[in-house]
């Protein structure tokens, strides 16, 4: 709370900021490093408000914000030294914390419109850990039930943690619950492969499948839409394309690059090509070898900006 250690204490709002912390710890299931991003943001949006106002804020005034606050508080935070990418991630912070102020109230949110700083365009590159999870969380955030949220918060975790595509995750059937510890997967040409399925995925999976309204078992596909059906690919893309948008992070991030960064990050960790063609469920290794060339990329982009002499 050092932002404002005088004057936060008297904003009423500072308690819906505590309930807001512990929302997205118990019931969104947020991770440790995300609460606290989150409640820190809250909490520096409250305390910029009270000095931008000249007035204690509760949580009746944080429902009517208009795009001139919000200007005025990232402003702020890049004046401050905030990077865009940091930003933009901030302005998501401040943008779930609105839409959970406005729900409190009973009112619906009316968010202002306010662009997201633009992140300087680089190379294309595999998702760092942090952006791939931030990613699925944001996208499950943004949803139109919760439900649906804990949907697209599995199926890109999935896509991350265990390096399928959007049409083999599209493919799963019921039939595979109870989860284990590994997943059988069919690809192209109908080539079957297994998969690890880490513990965080594996709880996003069976939280899903416990919120889901609709019966999950037999042959019924896993992944199902709004109306009980099979779920089109396309809502997965777009749902990626929104938060990746919100979050400001480059257009190459697509349901696609998650298994991309699945298959780097394995590779930057030591593991073989063999392994990894079989992890992939790539027909021929030539297919697999592209990710040294990715790996050799992001060794040489390391060099360049710590060795002093390069």
């Amino acid at each position: 709370m050092a932002d404002d250690p005088s004057g936060l204490a008297d904003h009423p709002a500072r308690e819906l900021a505590a309930r807001w912390s512990s929302y997205l710890q118990h019931d969104r299931r947020r991770s440790a490093h995300t609460v606290r991003a989150y409640t820190s943001t809250a909490h520096r949006l409250i305390a910029f408000l009270g000095r931008y106002r000249g007035e204690a804020i509760d949580a009746a005034a944080l429902t009517k914000i208009e795009a001139a606050d919000l200007r005025g508080f990232l402003a702020d935070r890049r004046a401050a030294g905030l990077g865009a990418a940091s930003a933009a991630r901030e302005l998501s912070g401040v943008r779930a914390f609105l839409r959970y102020a406005a729900e409190q109230q009973g009112a619906a949110a009316q968010l202002p419109r306010t662009r997201a700083p633009k992140r300087p365009r680089t190379l294309p590159r595999p998702a760092a850990p942090d952006e791939a999870v931030e990613l699925a969380h944001d996208a499950a955030e943004a949803a139109s039930a919760p439900w649906i949220g804990a949907r697209d918060l599995a199926i890109l975790l999935l896509l991350y943690g265990s390096g399928l595509r959007v049409a083999e995750a599209m493919s799963l059937t019921a039939e595979l619950l109870p989860l284990g510890s590994t997943l059988r997967v069919t690809g192209k040409r109908s080539k079957t492969r297994v998969v690890p399925v880490v513990a965080a995925v594996r709880e996003a999976i069976e939280d899903y499948v416990r919120q889901c309204p609709y019966r999950l078992r037999g042959a019924v596909p896993l992944f199902v839409g709004a109306r009980g059906g099979p779920l089109n690919p396309d809502l997965v893309r777009r749902s990626v394309a929104a938060a990746r948008k919100r979050l400001g992070l480059p257009d190459t991030l697509t349901p696609h690059a998650l298994r991309h960064s699945f298959a780097t990050h394995l590779l930057a960790r030591g593991a073989d090509l063999r392994s990894l063609q079989e992890l992939l469920g790539h027909a021929s290794l030539s297919s697999t070898q592209i990710y040294t060339a990715v790996d050799a990329a992001r060794l040489l982009d390391v060099y360049r900006h710590a060795h002093p002499r390069a």
